[in-house]
Order: C-alpha cells, then sequence, then structure tokens
C-alpha cells in the first residue's frame, strides 16, 4: 500500500531508480523552481522567501497586526486575507469575538487588505478558490496551510513570521529535503481522500520520514484524483510534520481554476527529467483501505476492517493512552460500545478544510440516500467549507438530502477541528472527516475528569456509519457505493463573496482608525538577554511528543487570543495546572531583580551569583515539543509568563522552534534529559548567555542544581542564525525590529 525508500532517487525515464545527488538532479524538481522564483538571498543554500499572499483567521490576525504595529507597520505589502472562521459570533468567557473582527476589519481598510466576515467561508477554502496557482507561494498563521493540491507551495507559521512579512523582511530556512510522494493506481469505491491521508501519515509520522521536508507528489496516480480528493490528501500533509507540498498539475487543475475565474494563472508543472529526491514514498492508491484515526493522533491509523476485527484490544489501547497521556483515572469506558458484536459511535461530523468539499458532502447525501440516521443518540453534522460550496450542494439538492436524512448543516465554520463546536459528552465517541484527534481538541477539559474520544475518518465511511444509524461502518462494506470521479467539478458561484467580502488589497487608507475592543491588549515589554540566566524548571514533559494544545489549549481560550495577559492563564492548564503559578513566581522574583538586584529575596534566589548581570527566568522542558498547530501563543505564553527557554531533546516541527525564537526564548537541545530526569523547581545555570549568541557558539557548559547538588549538563543551539540570535539578545522580535 505504502513503501518508504530511504535512499536518494531520481526520476528517470518513467521510473525511480537509486541515485546519488546531484546538483542539475535537484534542480529538476517542482519545489526546487517554485522557491528559485521566490527567493531573494542569491543562495538557495539559505533560502529567503518572499511570499505571494497570506492568509490568518481570526485567533492569529489581531496578534500579528498588533506585532507589526508595533514594529512599524505602515501598510501590507503583499495580498493579506484576513478570515473569521474560528472565533464565532458570541461571548465565550465574558469576551466578545466581533471585536476581533471589527478590528480585522478596520485593520483591512487603513492597512489594504481583504477581509471575509464570520461564516463565509474557513481559511483554507477560500485561499483555494481565490488565491492558490500553479508556482505560487502563500504564507498562513494557521499550520494545515496547505495548497500544493493547486501547485501552490504554501506554509503554515506562527504569527510572527507573517509579521516579517508584513514588514517587507523574508522567511529564512536552509534549503529543504524534498521527499517525493509517487502515486499509482486510483482509489476503490467507498475510499476517500482521508483514508488515503490516514494511510500516509501513519506511514510517515513516526519515522520522520518527511519532517521538515517538501512533499512533492506526482506518479500516474494524480490523474485519477478529482482536485477536490487530492486537496483532501494535500491537507492533511501537516499531521506528517513536512514543511510543504506540491503536486504536478494537469487538465483537471486547469479545469478547476477556469471555474474559479482564474484559468489564465493555470501552467503546467511536472518534475523534469532527472529529478533528485532525497527519498521517496510510494503510494498505491487501489490498495488503501478506509481507515479510523483512534484517539488521540492522526498517526495512530489502522484500516476500519481490522479494528472491527481486534475492537476490545484496541479499545483498550485508547483506554490506556487516556490513562498514560491525559492522566484520567478510571477514564470513561469504551467496551459498552461493544453491543452484538459491533461498535455504536455516539456522534459524526464532516467539516472544515479537509471534510467540507463539494465532493466530500455529495458523496455523503449520495451514500445516506433516502435513509434517516434515526432518532437515538447518535447525530450527524455538516460544515460546508465556503459559501460558493454550500451554494453548489443546495443547487444540486445535496443539502437537502442530507437535512432530510437528519444531518445538521451548519455555517462554514472551523470550530469542531479545535473544540468550538460540536463537543462531545463525557464518554462519548466521535467519528469525525477533520484535520486532528489530539487529545482533549474536541473541547473537553481533563482537569474535571472529563474525556471526549475522537477518531478521525473519511466523509464516505462516516456516512455510511450513519446510514446503519451509528455503527461503525466502512464505505466498502455497503453495496452499490458511488465512485469518485476524476473529472468531477463544481461550479462556483462567488455571488456570496462579492455581497460580503471586504475586497481592500492596495486600497491602504492611513487615515482610517483601528477599532479596538476591550479585550484587545498591546503585548507587553520584554527585555533584553542578560549576561547569565539562572532558570527555574517550570513544567517537565516526559511524553514521547507534546502537542501545541498541550502548551496553550484550543477551545476554551480562543475568546482571549487578542489579549497576550490574559490567555497566558490557560498555558500548559490542560498539561501542568501549577505551570503558571510556578512561572509567576520566579517573574515576581525576576521584576524585584531589575528594581533593586540586592533585595533579599533576589540574593536568595541566586545564592551567590552576581544578581546584576544574572537574570532570573523560568523554562519547559519537553522531550518533543511543538507538533500540531502554528499557534504561536504556545510560546509568546511561556514569555509572557517570563519563560526564556525551552529545553528539549528535538523539535517537533521547525514552526515551534521558530515561535520559540521569535519570542526571544533559547531553544536548546540536550541529548541526555531523560538521564538528568529534570523536574519542576530544578535550577538550570547558564553562564556567558548573551557572550555565546553575540558569537557563534552552539554549545555552553550549564550546571542543574538541585537540592545543594550540581550537574553539569551541556545545551545546544544548532543552526542558530546571525538574525535569530540577534532577535533572542534583543529579547523578542518586536524589539529587534524596533532597534
Amino acid at each position: 500500500m505504502i513503501t518508504i525508500h530511504n535512499q536518494g532517487m531520481r526520476w528517470q525515464k518513467g521510473q525511480l531508480v537509486p541515485a546519488e545527488k546531484t546538483q542539475a538532479g535537484v534542480e529538476s524538481t517542482m519545489a526546487y523552481s517554485i522557491l528559485k522564483a521566490h527567493n531573494t538571498s542569491g543562495s538557495m543554500e539559505r533560502l529567503s522567501i518572499r511570499f505571494d499572499a497570506m492568509a490568518s483567521h481570526d485567533i492569529t490576525y489581531v496578534g500579528i497586526i498588533q506585532t507589526a504595529r508595533a514594529s512599524g507597520l505602515k501598510e501590507f505589502p503583499l495580498p493579506y486575507v484576513l478570515t473569521n472562521c474560528h472565533n464565532s459570533l458570541c461571548a465565550v468567557g465574558g469576551t466578545i469575538n466581533e471585536d476581533d473582527h471589527n478590528f480585522g476589519l478596520s485593520a483591512a481598510k487603513k492597512y489594504g487588505g481583504e477581509f471575509v466576515p464570520a461564516h463565509q467561508a474557513v481559511i483554507h477554502s477560500y485561499m483555494r478558490e481565490r488565491y492558490a496557482a500553479p508556482g505560487k507561494m502563500i504564507l498562513g498563521s494557521d499550520s494545515h496551510t496547505r495548497y500544493g493540491a493547486y501547485g501552490c507551495m504554501a506554509i503554515g507559521e506562527g504569527g510572527p513570521e507573517l509579521a516579517r512579512q508584513l514588514l517587507c523582511k523574508t522567511y529564512d530556512i536552509a534549503y529543504p529535503q524534498v521527499v517525493g510522494i509517487y502515486l499509482t493506481g486510483a482509489p476503490r469505491p467507498g475510499v476517500g481522500p482521508q483514508d488515503v491521508a490516514l494511510a500516509l501519515v501513519k506511514a510517515t509520522f513516526q519515522s520522520g520520514a518527511v519532517k521538515n521536508a517538501v512533499m512533492e507528489f506526482f506518479g500516474p496516480g494524480v490523474a485519477n484524483l478529482s482536485m477536490d480528493y487530492r486537496s483532501g490528501i494535500d491537507v492533511m500533509t501537516t499531521e506528517t510534520t513536512c514543511l510543504s507540498s506540491v503536486w504536478q498539475t494537469d487538465t483537471n487543475t486547469q479545469t478547476a481554476l477556469t471555474l474559479l475565474g482564474r484559468g489564465a494563472e493555470y501552467h503546467p508543472m511536472q518534475p523534469k527529467e532527472g529529478a533528485y529526491y532525497d527519498r521517496v514514498v510510494c503510494v498505491e492508491l487501489d490498495k488503501v483501505q478506509p481507515m479510523i484515526a483512534l484517539p488521540f493522533h492522526p498517526s495512530n491509523a489502522f484500516p476500519i476492517a481490522e479494528f472491527q476485527e481486534n475492537m476490545e484490544d484496541m479499545l483498550h489501547m485508547v483506554e490506556q493512552n487516556t490513562r498514560d497521556q491525559l492522566g484520567i483515572e478510571p477514564p470513561a469506558p469504551l467496551s459498552a460500545k461493544i453491543r452484538d458484536g459491533k461498535f455504536h459511535v455516539d456522534q459524526a461530523v464532516i467539516a472544515g478544510c479537509s471534510g467540507g468539499t463539494y465532493q466530500n458532502l455529495r458523496r455523503a447525501a449520495e451514500i445516506l440516500g433516502t435513509t434517516a440516521t434515526g432518532s437515538d443518540h447518535f447525530w450527524l453534522s455538516c460544515y460546508p467549507g465556503s459559501m460558493p460550496v454550500m451554494q453548489e450542494l443546495t443547487r444540486q439538492g445535496y443539502i437537502t438530502t442530507l437535512m432530510a436524512a437528519g444531518a445538521s448543516v451548519r455555517s462554514c465554520f472551523c470550530g469542531p477541528c479545535f473544540g468550538a463546536g460540536d463537543v462531545p459528552a463525557n464518554g462519548a465517541f466521535s467519528i469525525r472527516h477533520s484535520t486532528r484527534n489530539f487529545p482533549n481538541r474536541e473541547g473537553s477539559k481533563p482537569g474535571e475528569g472529563q474525556v471526549s474520544y475522537v477518531a478521525l475518518m473519511d466523509a464516505r465511511s462516516i456516512a455510511a456509519t450513519a446510514k446503519m444509524g451509528g455503527v461503525l461502518t466502512a464505505a466498502d462494506q455497503l453495496p452499490d457505493v458511488p465512485a469518485d470521479r476524476a473529472d468531477e467539478q463544481w461550479t462556483y458561484d462567488g455571488s456570496s463573496y462579492q455581497a460580503r467580502v471586504y475586497y481592500g488589497v492596495g486600497k491602504a487608507n492611513p487615515d482610517e482608525e483601528l477599532v479596538f475592543g476591550p479585550n484587545i491588549a498591546d503585548w507587553p515589554e520584554q527585555i533584553a538577554l542578560p549576561e547569565n540566566l539562572m532558570l527555574t524548571v517550570a513544567c517537565a514533559i516526559y511524553d514521547p511528543v507534546t502537542t501545541t494544545d498541550e502548551l496553550i489549549p484550543s477551545g476554551e481560550t480562543s475568546s482571549y487570543r487578542s489579549n497576550p495577559l490574559r490567555l497566558s492563564e490557560f498555558a500548559l492548564s490542560r498539561k501542568d495546572p501549577q505551570y503558571v503559578p510556578r512561572a509567576k513566581e520566579i517573574q515576581k522574583v525576576e521584576q524585584l531583580r531589575r528594581s533593586n538586584p540586592q533585595d533579599p529575596q533576589v540574593v536568595a534566589a541566586l545564592e551567590g551569583y552576581d544578581p546584576s548581570n544574572t537574570g532570573l527566568g523560568s523554562l519547559v522542558m519537553a522531550l518533543k515539543p511543538g507538533d500540531g498547530s502554528a499557534r504561536e501563543q504556545a510560546a509568546s505564553c511561556q514569555r509572557v509568563l517570563g519563560g526564556c527557554a525551552n529545553i528539549a531533546q528535538e523539535y517537533a516541527t521547525k514552526r515551534y522552534r521558530s515561535n520559540v525564537v521569535n519570542w526571544g526564548m533559547l531553544p536548546f537541545i540536550a541529548s541526555e534529559l531523560e538521564q538528568l530526569n529534570l523536574q519542576p523547581g530544578d535550577r538550570v545555570y547558564i553562564p556567558g548567555i548573551r557572550a555565546l549568541l553575540q558569537g557563534d557558539g552552539e554549545t555552553v557548559e550549564a550546571q542543574v542544581l538541585r537540592d545543594g547538588t550540581s550537574t553539569p549538563v551541556t545545551l545546544s543551539l544548532p543552526g542558530l542564525t546571525r538574525e535569530e540570535r540577534d532577535i533572542i539578545l534583543a529579547g523578542c522580535l518586536i524589539n529587534y525590529y524596533a532597534q
């Protein structure tokens, strides 16, 4: 089904053959030509990228614009789309989300941006419809910024990277590896894009086969996939931890762009003869089966048929993961959901940038037909990804079919993906065609002993399950399941956008006043890096991987994304509720040190170290932090609370490491972390750290202070660029630009 070739390979005469790396081979990939066209550094070894367009949604754009504004922003120098698909129009936790939307509209008017009002489109559906095109590059402040199916390289990053583009700076990275994803065959009826995506994530995530690489999709199988199908696979490449993706283009791409009114932007793209790939993943589409990704990660995926054969063992594994990852004892049992040898689910959702496409929802309607989902506990909700998709599904009668079957059809909203919509009951099992099923991403709080079990499936198998009244059913287990045609397109009608979207790109009005709500706050001031550091471990996480959802929760925090101080109160709240009070206690002493270095509390905290040049701060230790979302707040909240560093064995994603650096924190690597057994309250003394960053050193000999003993530890900072060093020295990106 999926084979990984862990060696360099060359595309030669329609075949992939083992090969040595050559410059000519590297330059023959699609990725190389796109990166070269957007690189401004003069060197392809160290890229400085300028993007064609950017996009943010309403729990990121306020902070980005505030960051750029504090650094001298005058107008948006490139098309910048502000969508409103994450914060619903409500007052969660006492704040009013519409205040952020008013700020966004005023910023689009003042600086020259494109503003998409709430419930018009989810961010990635909109960008696919309006901006993605062959050869383009788009940057988004959401991790699922992936438009490779259109031949467009898109990258999801934390907010500071978007602020850099707004300030006419560049996105700086080393030239990435390029991994060929070679597709053959055609999917069987009942097998959808999420099935292919989950199989691909399972095969690549744990091995790191595509980590921080560009995934380049090509091969004869591409022609057998519609554009919606390709996009459904492509958007999930984020879960492999790759940097970006790009697909070969063809007549399907050209037709889709023509229907979107942008046919002139099409041009053919495919690997040139001799293209070299650092690694190749071969995907036999005809052998992919309907899949289910069990809690709590998209890579925890299995064929549905295999799950049905081993339900008790696999559910026991999920319960054990609930104990290990969430600390819930005992977890809500799942065995009771097996009745008469069948597994009964409680809820189903088809939504967002991955599930809410025209083809997915049409297939779901066709599979359901006239069968009602029933009036028992099981229920199904469907969220089209954009108003044009909703309009076309309505015109064709598929919305009526879904409604008549008992499905609840909702507006264009990302809520189910991060816990702001359709939150299951405690102990309930939800199947979803959405992007993630991380621990408690769907909204429940383990601090209250609750857990929601969320599994990922394709819309086709979700519809099959709904047809069977909630009994888990793979779509290929039903007779006469409609096939997905490669030439299946949909007629685009942009009238809903024309009626509501503010098109202000290139029309900046400096006289326009920004509209601030009471919950919109400026970033608190940060200080420059001291000569030496005494850092206290405020949290230590020994899980194999730590997601950004665990570093800063989604869902209930959405209302505070525009208020750094209030948002920081949620930092690590689901993983370590004592992190915030520990960090605040250390921060309080550091603030005292700045005003009175000889205060007895300061002197006691530093135990003989010089308070005039030794800063106090906190650090977070995690073996592999930062999997998942691009949200900068996973790092900025630590910084707001006085955080100065992360210590890890490795960073799960490039974007999280970038967020750590851009917020003025040190991204340390330590190989012997598990042996050190760092615990909250341990302290790490780091001498000469400012001098190290002023130079080009990459390692520092630090001391772990615990119970009166001192243990040496080598901390490394591999790959820090000169600019990254200067950002940390300045205290954060805002300070760096102010200088």
